[in-house]
C-alpha cells in the first residue's frame, strides 16, 4: 500500500512517551502513517496546517490549552477535520465536552490498544465511534438535570475548602442563597454531603481542581 492511500495520523500530547507509544502503534499498521506529533495546542495547530492530516489524535489536557478548545480551533481552520480524543478523562460531562466542540472519536487511554486503531479508522470513514464503555457513561447521564453556571461556581468554590459564608462573600450573594444552591448540586448529584458532592463533580468531569 502506497503512503498516499494511508491514513494520516497527527498525534498531540504533552507526555513523550506518549506521543512515541502512539508512533509506534500507528506506524506498525498497514494502512496509517504518523504525518507529526506536537505537545502543544499552539505547535498542533501549526502541524495541523503544515501536513493536513486526515485524524489528528488529541489530549484534553496541554500546557497551553485545554483540549476542547484547541479542537474547536482545528475545526474553525478545517470544519471537515476529523478528530479523536484520547485522554485520561472518563467523565461523561468531559466526553459530551468533546463531542460538542467537534470531536467524533473518544478513547480513554487505558483502552488504547483495543479502541485506538479502529476508531481512527472508523473518524476517518466519516462515522462517529464510541467505544460501549464510554457510550454507557454518556447514557448514564442523558436525563440528570444539568447544573447552572453559579451552581457551578458554588461547586468550584466547595472543592477549593469555602464555607457557605466565604463562598456568599466570593460571589456577593446572601448565605441563604449560598445555602440553596448547595442544596440543588447535591439532588442533582444525587449525593447526601459536600465532600461526596465534589468527589462525584471532579470524577465526572464537572469542575477541574
Amino acid at each position: 500500500m502506497k503512503d498516499a492511500r494511508k491514513i494520516r495520523v497527527l498525534c498531540v500530547d504533552d507526555h513523550p512517551i506518549v506521543r512515541d507509544g502512539i508512533a509506534a502503534i500507528i506506524n506498525l499498521q498497514a494502512d496509517m502513517t504518523l504525518v507529526g506529533a506536537a505537545a502543544t495546542g499552539a505547535e498542533a495547530l501549526k502541524q495541523f496546517v503544515a501536513t493536513s492530516p486526515d485524524v489528528t489524535v488529541v489530549d484534553l489536557q496541554l500546557p497551553d490549552m485545554n483540549g476542547f478548545d484547541l479542537i474547536k480551533k482545528i475545526n474553525d481552520k478545517s470544519p471537515n477535520a476529523r478528530i479523536v480524543v484520547l485522554s485520561s478523562h472518563e467523565g461523561d460531562v468531559d466526553i459530551q465536552r468533546a463531542l460538542e466542540a467537534g470531536a467524533q472519536g473518544y478513547v480513554v487511554k487505558g483502552l488504547v490498544r483495543e479502541e485506538l486503531l479502529e476508531t481512527i479508522r472508523s473518524v476517518h470513514g466519516g462515522k462517529r465511534r464510541l467505544p460501549a464503555v464510554i457510550a454507557q457513561k454518556l447514557a448514564e447521564h442523558m436525563a440528570d438535570e444539568p447544573i447552572s453556571q453559579r451552581e457551578l461556581e458554588v461547586l468550584a468554590l466547595m472543592a477549593a475548602g469555602r464555607r457557605n459564608k466565604e463562598i456568599a462573600g466570593e460571589l456577593s450573594i446572601a448565605e441563604d442563597t449560598v445555602k440553596m444552591h448547595v442544596r440543588n448540586i447535591l439532588s442533582k448529584l444525587q449525593v447526601n454531603d459536600r465532600t461526596e458532592a465534589v468527589t462525584i463533580a471532579l470524577r465526572r468531569g464537572i469542575i477541574r481542581l
